[in-house]
């Protein structure tokens, strides 16, 4: 497992990585994690997995500090698994103008069901993973369907892209007792 901490170290890895599958996520890692990694390599790519706590997309500072992180850990499972590379991003990276979203038209995917509840928070996501495609240049990207509404703001955000990278939409990975696995 190649760990990434600049967008250099990242640049110069990518440039051999074709096709490359990205799959984005705050970290405190699991086995659904872990079979969207399994997704991506079955489909004969290069893995890059992203570690970022996105504060643009909490509406409340005490979540955001609440956030589970557990940094060596994630390594440790990430190194266990067939992703190829982590790139450990930090805030100055993706946002070097400040930490603020973007704006973009999502159709009012961002406003309905959760997006009601946590104003900005579509847009937020949105905002962070529009940044990670452009610094990844991944060909298709994996997330789980366990945030259906998240999905369908990311496959808005491709669209909105020109359809690049394809989102891929993996089913939900869940607990023995069929509780969806989250890292909260």
């Amino acid at each position: 497992l190649k760990v990434l901490k600049t967008n250099a170290e990242l640049q110069s890895w990518r440039a051999d990585q074709n096709p490359l599958a990205l799959v984005p996520t705050m970290g405190a890692l699991h086995a659904g994690h872990l079979a969207l990694i399994d997704r991506a390599k079955a489909d004969q790519c290069s893995v890059l997995v992203t570690i970022y706590v996105n504060p643009t997309q909490f509406n409340r500072a005490e979540d955001l500090s609440a956030y589970p992180q557990d940094r060596e850990g994630d390594l440790a499972l990430l190194r266990a698994s067939a992703a190829d590379a982590v790139w450990l991003p930090q805030s100055e990276d993706l946002y070097p103008d400040g930490v603020l979203s973007q704006e973009f038209d999502l159709d009012g995917l961002d406003l309905r069901l959760e997006g009601a509840l946590r104003p900005g928070h579509f847009q937020g996501v949105a905002t962070v993973v529009d940044r990670l495609f452009d610094w990844s240049r991944a060909d298709r990207a994996y997330f789980g369907l366990k945030d259906f509404q998240q999905v369908a703001v990311v496959k808005k955000l491709a669209a909105l892209r020109g359809g690049i990278p394809e989102i891929v939409a993996c089913p939900t990975q869940r607990n023995a007792d069929g509780l969806a696995l989250s890292s909260r």
